[in-house]
């Protein structure tokens, strides 16, 4: 079995967690053609007058359209070289994201297409690149999105033409990696790994791709600190490999702890997955897992078994230029170590799907990550409908991220707007909490976030009072709960519609709080306002006090990492610039007292005493 690279992780492979060393990016630049009231058919109907960089979306400058207004459709199409294809092999094109419908024609017959905007897919297109006459294919994308469509998973993209409040522009076409790669005539299409601490084992699920014969085999080599730890070969029965890698139990807790994820300690295991069939190697792909567990124990979350208090900070996913897609690959990983600088362990990714690279550096260097879904805004069975299945893709992609600790399918109550009077609503979030439980039974669950909470694992409320000691009094102590949620209603909103789901002890999060603007630009939004960079410092370590003497909550997510458009309440200028020292910050997040200093008078005297020594 070849060694495993790890440097081939840091290469800018799209599903880090099933790596092929051969593959195409097709990103750069693509034909393009604006399709505004979506009257081409086909791609015959297409007048492609300009070029577009994928994959940034066209409302983006990185695109080079920088097109705001609204239109329900544009046009994409590249031509590329065909690559060799091994006899009875497959040529697979894979989308890391298409907003919102995408439907893919290869040499002018159709290929497939997809529904959901923040979700892959791929296509086999063999058959395709064996008709190529000229070892080239045309690959044409069209895309659908409507701009006012609520009843679609949108997240915080605007249905309005200018962005307003807490939404943001909008992302039509690809906005994620487009590449393709060749494949045996049997592959490794889909990996789950589950960790299981009780059993100290770890759970593996391989769906495979054609038709593995009867002699097939799947070779599992797992490393952790450049130490095998498990090398087991299995039988391939239809095409699924089912199984329950052991470990050696090191028995004592000081080495069972160097083995644990967290993110003081993100240990990795590494993987090697061989796919044969005889002597002959059919497929391998490189992945990685990690043995950690979250849970919930009465009031407070636990992670690898003990209490661990969340610091969370609420983080959207834009950039200036490139609106929901990263710059690169290096922006991904800056973000992840620009929240852990900031003194937080974890993350919420609010109202978006982020790339599997990001999730792949909070893996590697050890932050915590809430997985929350893009929400519609209207209830209706179609809405139902597109939300659950998007969900469902939602958690295949990033089960096995061990960094994902809580998955939340609903926020604010948007989509169910009328949560408290109409039963079918509170069904529907009550059918999504099970649906997530039921899917992924390692994580916690939040049903609904913020408010009016019906089916839940932590209770998340947002409340965005700017006075700490107003929010200390309301939230100071356990034996305030029952008036916390008989009385309380931060946003207007009761806390929770069903007393008898909520009579056991969970955990409280304060989910979201802060908000605090620093700009002097008009148009611009938050909270509350600070006139200055000290002021904003002074505030946010006066919040942070009051929130750490809190003992009700067992963790808090602040909002927000960095400024989002319009929204002005970020710790981070958009750019990423901090708006004051980020020790400060950290500080302040970890609930460290800044060093007092001394009064003036006594400064001088210390400072002359120190001149005469």
């Amino acid at each position: 079995m070849k060694t495993i690279d790890l440097d081939e992780y840091g290469r800018g492979y799209p599903r880090p967690q099933m790596v092929r060393p051969e593959w195409t990016s097709l990103n750069g630049r693509w034909d393009f053609s604006l399709d505004p009231d979506q009257r081409c058919h086909g791609p015959a109907d297409v007048r492609w007058d300009r070029t577009i960089t994928v994959p940034f979306s066209p409302e983006t400058v990185a695109s080079g359209i920088e097109e705001p207004a609204f239109f329900r459709s544009c046009w994409y199409r590249r031509r590329v070289p065909t690559p060799p294809v091994p006899e009875r092999g497959h040529l697979l094109l894979h989308f890391g994201a298409v907003d919102y419908e995408a439907t893919v024609w290869i040499d002018g017959r159709l290929g497939g297409s997809h529904r959901g905007g923040y979700t892959p897919f791929t296509l086999d297109i063999t058959d395709a690149a064996c008709r190529a006459p000229d070892g080239e294919l045309e690959i044409v994308v069209r895309a659908l999105d409507d701009p006012q469509d609520l009843a679609k998973p949108r997240g915080k993209q605007d249905w309005c033409l200018k962005p307003h409040s807490i939404w943001y522009p909008r992302t039509t076409g690809i906005w994620q990696t487009v590449w393709i790669e060749t494949v045996n005539e049997s592959w490794i299409r889909r990996l789950k790994w589950t960790p299981n601490l009780e059993r100290w084992e770890i759970g593996l699920d391989a769906d495979l791709g054609g038709r593995p014969g009867p002699e097939s085999r799947l070779h599992v080599r797992l490393v952790c600190r450049n130490t095998t730890i498990a090398d087991d070969t299995y039988m391939v029965l239809g095409c699924e490999v089912h199984r329950h890698v052991g470990l050696s139990d090191p028995g004592i807790d000081d080495y069972r702890n160097e083995l644990l994820w967290s993110p003081e300690s993100p240990t990795l295991i590494y993987a090697t997955l061989e796919l044969s069939e005889g002597d002959r190697i059919l497929d391998q792909v490189s992945s990685y897992t990690a043995l950690r567990t979250i849970a919930v124990q009465r009031d407070r979350v636990v992670l690898n078994n003990r209490p661990y208090p969340l610091r969370l900070v609420l983080d959207q996913g834009y950039w200036d230029d490139t609106g929901s897609t990263a710059p690169n690959d290096a922006a991904l990983k800056r973000d992840v170590e620009l929240a852990k600088d900031m003194g937080f362990n974890g993350v919420r990714k609010h109202q978006k799907l982020e790339e599997p690279r990001y999730l792949y550096w909070a893996d590697v260097l050890g932050l915590l990550v809430w997985g929350e879904m893009p929400s519609a805004y209207r209830f209706t069975p179609d809405s139902v409908e597109r939300v659950t299945v998007e969900w469902i893709a939602a958690l295949e992609r990033d089960v096995s991220h061990p960094c994902i600790i809580a998955w939340v399918p609903i926020n604010e109550s948007w989509g169910v707007p009328n949560l408290p009077d109409i039963a079918a609503e509170r069904h529907y979030v009550q059918a999504l909490y099970h649906l997530t439980r039921t899917f992924d039974p390692t994580r916690p669950v939040i049903g609904n976030d913020g408010w009016e909470s019906v089916a839940t694992d932590i209770i998340g409320i947002h409340d965005y009072d700017h006075d700490p000691d107003r929010l200390q009094r309301r939230y100071r102590a356990h034996d305030e709960l029952p008036r916390v949620f008989r009385r309380e209603r931060p946003g207007g909103r009761l806390l929770i519609l069903d007393d008898e789901r909520h009579k056991n002890e969970l955990p409280v999060v304060l989910s979201e709080f802060g908000g605090i603007a620093l700009s002097n630009e008009r148009g611009t939004w938050g909270y509350s306002r600070a006139a200055s960079a000290d002021e904003l410092a002074s505030r946010y370590e006066r919040l942070m006090r009051a929130i750490h003497t809190i003992g009700l909550l067992s963790g808090f997510c602040y909002t927000q990492f960095a400024d989002t458009y319009q929204e002005c309440n970020g710790l981070l200028y958009s750019d990423r610039t901090p708006k004051f020292p980020i020790g400060r910050i950290r500080s302040a997040t970890r609930g460290i007292a800044p060093p007092v200093e001394p009064p003036p008078l006594l400064a001088e005297a210390i400072n002359a005493a120190s001149t005469e020594r």
